[in-house]
């Protein structure tokens, strides 16, 4: 089946959630199109993040999240989710270059033993986002926001994901950079069919690349549909203010 025909990535049915007694979603009922960028729109505050840890498994919730993954959309989780974070809290005193980011996170080993062996697989993955290779060996500490960002997407990406949640990528990066970052997971999308969440402030931008929207505002969908609805959508200014 094309994409277009196949029944749902994700099915969210009545998902809610109360943290610190503070009712953050409430009986979401959404969809999540299988090999689609799917943009999460709305204000801070809005439980978007926090959606985005129900699907990675972080917290759990009211309600049903169903996966239909895999070729026959029967296993009831992703083979393997990349995940980006708004940011990457790194200890400022920390000696942590991004070659031993890759190991801690990808490797079985100590670092101290054969991270070299490794180091083929480390340049293709900074390849694959577009990285200098240079960046192996600097300090995690020294990167700016644009490179930082394609190092997390670059560990995300490896190995391939069914499934891709980015919270906010370009956020702290400036807009040349969030105008490549953008067009490169439209890449990704578009050449591997992987199923993209992502968290955006960013409206041209996701009328540009996203195929699904799903808005939220007080814990609730205040609209889903493709990105062309928005403009005609009554929401739109109380989901972003004027």
């Amino acid at each position: 089946m094309s994409a277009a025909t196949a029944p749902p990535f994700i099915n969210l049915k009545g998902v809610g959630i109360t943290l610190g007694g503070n009712p953050v979603l409430r009986g979401i009922n959404a969809s999540i199109p299988r090999s689609r960028i799917t943009a999460l729109l709305g204000l801070n505050g809005a439980g978007k993040s926090t959606l985005l840890k129900i699907l990675i498994g972080e917290i759990s919730c009211r309600g049903k999240v169903i996966f239909r993954c895999g070729h026959d959309h029967t296993r009831p989780a992703p083979k393997h989710v990349g995940y980006v974070p708004q940011r990457l809290r790194v200890e400022a005193n920390l000696p942590l270059t991004v070659r031993d980011l890759f190991g801690l996170a990808l490797g079985r080993r100590p670092l101290f033993f054969g991270a070299r062996r490794d180091e083929a697989r480390h340049l293709r993955m900074l390849a694959e986002v577009r990285a200098p290779a240079n960046l192996l060996d600097r300090w995690v500490e020294t990167l700016s926001g644009g490179e930082l960002q394609r190092v997390m997407l670059a560990l995300a990406l490896d190995p391939h994901p069914e499934l891709l949640l980015l919270d906010e990528p370009a956020s702290g990066i400036d807009f040349l950079d969030k105008l490549r970052y953008y067009d490169d997971i439209a890449a990704i999308n578009a050449r591997d069919g992987t199923t993209v969440v992502l968290v955006s402030h960013e409206l041209e931008l996701v009328r540009r690349h996203a195929h699904h929207v799903i808005a939220l505002s007080g814990g609730t969908v205040a609209f889903e549909g493709p990105p062309s609805g928005l403009p005609e959508s009554a929401e739109l200014g109380r989901l972003f203010g004027r």
